[in-house]
């Protein structure tokens, strides 16, 4: 299994870097956290000329057909510079679970779409319980003569707010894995939203279905079989939010080298204190370490390898990693790396969002303990 980049991949990292650095400076980001919507049409535009909406969209769709691994290269440069708006849930979330299980004629429909940046999708899969288990699905669709009718309440729905289709998770049998999923219009009757106050300052909103009527052609899949789909898209997301993640400690880790270089003590810049050197140096080897490893979960993925215990480990072994550097960053920055003109916070409070979604360390250390048969 080869995990070094390939001249595309490469192309597409510098590309990327280019661009993220003159088009989401910090002073974008943090007007985005007050922003309404979370991203500015302008951006949105943006990023479809550079035709990373259609990146993985295979071409027959209007995308470019590559694969998961290499979009995991462009989020990596994304979660470096916290780019903020609803690409990861329209991309990964949304046109991943499109390409998995739609029918050709959902796909003929609503891919080409999402690749123009004509539409944005979310997944709405997270309920009050917050568990990221099949259990967890409680919302119901009820079976009616015109279709299917949709009660209950989603949680930490990302960029709902924005979103023009929601693919939700219902359920629709006895058993605990009898999900479906449906596309559904965010402008149906019978759906209110309400943005949640979070942490990071990203847009996230409970919301909330009451007697919504879906017709049958909106399943997306088989009936009853949502929950494979949501399995298999739940390890994609997982390593594309371990890869934004990675690049966002990759710059934790440059700022605080920089600071260490430039900030003075005693008389002579803090670098030059063993007790900083030590922690610089112990972040660089827990950036490469969570680097080295979503690139091979992310490899595993994209060539149909068995790899739940590559995401498993990679998420429960990120999460906590990423914890790690920002400590030691705010160690070595001291108390300015807590207020909010420095941005270092910025990334401390990004991260630690990150870190929940579709599975924290103990979520992932009992899947882990399951793989093994321990």
């Amino acid at each position: 299994m080869d995990i070094g980049l390939n001249e595309i991949q490469q192309m597409l990292k510098t590309s990327a870097k280019e661009f993220l650095t003159s088009e989401c400076p910090d002073t974008y980001v943090r007007a985005m956290e007050e922003d309404p919507k979370g991203y500015t049409n302008d951006m949105w535009q943006k990023i479809t000329d550079q035709g990373w909406l259609g990146l993985i969209i295979p071409d027959e769709y209007g995308g470019a057909g590559l694969e998961f691994q290499d979009l995991t290269i462009l989020l990596e440069e994304m979660g470096r510079y916290l780019l903020p708006g609803p690409y990861f849930t329209t991309v990964v979330l949304g046109a991943m679970t499109m390409m998995q299980s739609a029918s050709p004629e959902q796909k003929k429909e609503y891919l080409p779409r999402i690749s123009a940046g004509q539409i944005i999708l979310t997944l709405a899969l997270t309920e009050p319980d917050a568990s990221w288990d099949a259990t967890g699905v409680q919302l119901e669709a009820k079976r009616t003569d015109n279709g299917y009718l949709l009660n209950g309440i989603k949680l930490f729905v990302p960029y709902a707010n924005v979103a023009d289709y929601f693919i939700v998770a219902a359920r629709t049998g006895k058993k605990d894995t009898d999900i479906t999923l449906f596309l559904v219009s965010a402008s149906e009757p019978g759906i209110t939203q309400t943005l949640l106050k979070t942490i990071s300052s990203d847009k996230q909103s409970e919301v909330i279905f009451n007697n919504v009527e879906i017709p049958i052609d909106h399943i997306v899949g088989e009936l009853n079989n949502g929950w494979d789909t949501i399995e298999r898209i739940n390890k994609l997301a997982a390593i594309g939010k371990c890869a934004e993640i990675s690049g966002a400690i990759q710059n934790v880790l440059e700022m605080t080298v920089e600071y260490a270089k430039q900030r003075t003590q005693f008389g002579r810049p803090i670098g030059t204190f063993q007790a900083v050197q030590h922690h610089c140096a112990n972040m660089a080897t827990e950036v490469e370490a969570s680097k080295l490893m979503t690139y091979q979960a992310a490899c595993a993925l994209s060539e149909g390898l068995p790899a739940d215990k590559e995401v498993s480990m990679t998420k429960a072994w990120v999460n906590e990693s990423a914890k790690r550097v920002c400590s030691m960053g705010h160690q070595s920055h001291g108390a300015i790396g807590f207020t909010e003109e420095h941005n270092l916070q910025l990334y401390t409070k990004r991260i630690k969002s990150a870190e929940l979604v579709f599975g924290d360390a103990q979520f992932h250390i009992n899947k882990l303990t399951n793989i093994l048969n321990i």
